[in-house]
């Protein structure tokens, strides 16, 4: 008796018992690292909060800064009421390198994350062609006619995603680019920052420069008195030497600290693009002495600070991005599954006679299971492993230098307030002490020497306090900085970040 050809039964079981195996496989997804380290935030600010801030009166539910909205800090420059600080800011922007180079980042992320999106997608390409064959003749009677063949067709191939590679990659392009829209804004608070500085030193310089006028025309009007005096032989030729050493002095200082203005327009000029005409047009108009308004509230959390900087964001957005690229590299170890397929139209011609057939193909499904690589993949996936301590590391770095700053701010702020009544009572008293002296030198009863140290512990006096308003505006600015200047998150991150347990040792890699 014959027995049953079984072989074409056992063909289909292999392959249905082969898909099982590799549908089996899928489940078991390439693991990854925590998408978050744990890091220690302080439970407080231990620098002084500055005055006339209000904090939380409430642990349960702790407001944000603002009244638990961050629009009062994105729209700090037009609270200051000085309108030209919010254009020079707005020009220097627009015109950035730095600005525009987030920008460019942003739109690289944007098209990084489409490629990945694009690598879950089966791929579809049009093929076309055109041929012309003659067959050997027979013989020397019948001779073959040419043929003509059209071909149309549709090809597609599909890699499946079993053990989540190419989803691993799109998730960390994801995490990168929301990294880089934060990184635009922080460019952009830095840029505001910056010609905020420029401006008020500018606005600081020229307070310098009237003081150094007045003290340059004061110093002149001594020279005169004194040379009088020494002509009419009341004075000593070298007191009038003296005097005129002084007024050189006070000329030297005033074409010193014009020419420091001068530098500072010259710094707003390349920072905003502006025509320098224009710019000093603009400088004259507005207003020289405007009062500067503080951050209303401030957090005494500091983990509810820190999650409104943007480089701390982009920092755990990186980690987070390492780590799904840590299961990216440990499935290129895994076997990869691929199926292709076509449709064709064809259509022949040889003389007066044509035909149309058409054609179509499913498969092969091919599995690839790497056996042999030389330590490739092994090497990518130590790679991957290294990056990702290396993002962890600077992920809890950041967030210690975004502590430092608002401390570092908030004390400084908390030194100009205590110094600020104290220069402002030393700069009087210096201004009695000289008017007197002054008063008893030209009676006769003081000598120049006596009256030009009294001058220069004056000059010292103004200078502090208009250095000391230049030093508390930049204070201010620093912790406009140190809070995010206003940004918040568009769209909540893939993992929360981690700010309130203490940190701890990387874990052991599988």
């Amino acid at each position: 008796m014959r027995r049953p050809d079984t072989s074409g039964r056992r063909y289909v079981l292999a392959h249905v018992l082969g898909f099982g195996v590799v549908l089996a496989l899928a489940g078991c997804a390439a693991t990854a690292p925590p998408a978050t380290v744990p890091v220690s935030a302080p439970p407080q600010w231990y620098a002084p909060l500055p005055p006339g801030t209000t904090t939380p009166t409430s642990s349960v539910t702790p407001s944000l800064p603002h009244n638990g909205s961050l629009t009062g800090l994105s729209q700090w420059w037009q609270q200051q009421n000085d309108p030209l600080l919010v254009e020079l800011i707005e020009a220097a922007q627009a015109v950035s390198p730095s600005v525009i180079t987030a920008r460019s980042n942003i739109e690289q992320a944007q098209a990084t994350r489409a490629s990945s999106e694009a690598a879950l997608l089966p791929t579809l390409d049009g093929t076309g062609g055109l041929s012309r064959s003659q067959s050997a003749p027979i013989n020397r009677t019948i001779v073959a006619p040419p043929t003509n063949l059209a071909q149309l067709g549709l090809q597609t191939s599909w890699e499946l995603d079993m053990f989540g590679q190419n989803r691993a990659s799109l998730e960390a392009d994801k995490e990168r680019l929301q990294g880089t829209e934060a990184m635009w804004h922080d460019a952009r608070v830095s840029v505001a920052a910056e010609v905020a500085n420029q401006y008020y030193s500018l606005r600081a310089c020229e307070k310098l420069l009237l003081i150094a006028r007045a003290d340059a025309r004061s110093r002149a009007e001594t020279a005169r008195l004194t040379g009088l005096m020494t002509r009419a032989g009341f004075e000593a030729p070298a007191t009038a030497a003296l005097a005129r050493a002084s007024s050189a002095e006070g000329n030297s200082r005033v074409t010193q600290q014009q020419a420091q203005c001068e530098v500072d327009v010259k710094a707003l000029v390349a920072l905003t693009a502006f025509a320098e005409p224009a710019l000093r047009q603009k400088l004259e108009q507005a207003q020289a002495d405007v009062p500067q308004q503080g951050i209303a509230e401030i957090s005494s959390i500091p983990a509810e600070v820190l999650a409104q900087r943007p480089d701390v964001f982009n920092a755990a957005r990186e980690l987070t991005a390492a780590s799904f690229e840590v299961g990216s590299a440990r499935a290129q170890r895994y076997p990869r599954l691929s199926i292709t397929g076509s449709v064709t139209t064809n259509r022949a011609r040889a003389r007066a006679f044509s035909q149309n057939f058409d054609t179509w193909s499913i498969g092969p499904l091919a599995l690839t299971v790497p056996l042999f690589d030389g330590g490739v993949s092994q090497a990518h996936l130590e790679a991957a492993k290294t990056r990702y301590e290396e993002a962890a590391g600077k992920y809890r770095a950041t967030v210690r230098q975004a502590v430092r700053e608002v401390e570092e701010a908030l004390v400084n702020l908390q030194s100009t307030t205590d110094r600020g009544g104290d220069t402002v009572v030393a700069s009087e008293g210096y201004r009695a002490s000289f008017a007197g002296t002054e008063a008893r030198y030209k009676a006769g009863l003081a000598s120049l020497v006596e009256l030009e140290e009294s001058r220069r512990t004056l000059l010292s006096a103004q200078g502090a306090v208009a250095n000391l308003e230049k030093e508390r505006r930049s204070a201010w600015i620093a912790l406009y900085r140190a809070l995010g200047g206003g940004w918040t998150v568009s769209a909540p991150p893939a993992t929360p970040m981690v700010f309130d347990i203490p940190a701890s040792a990387l874990p052991s890699w599988p």
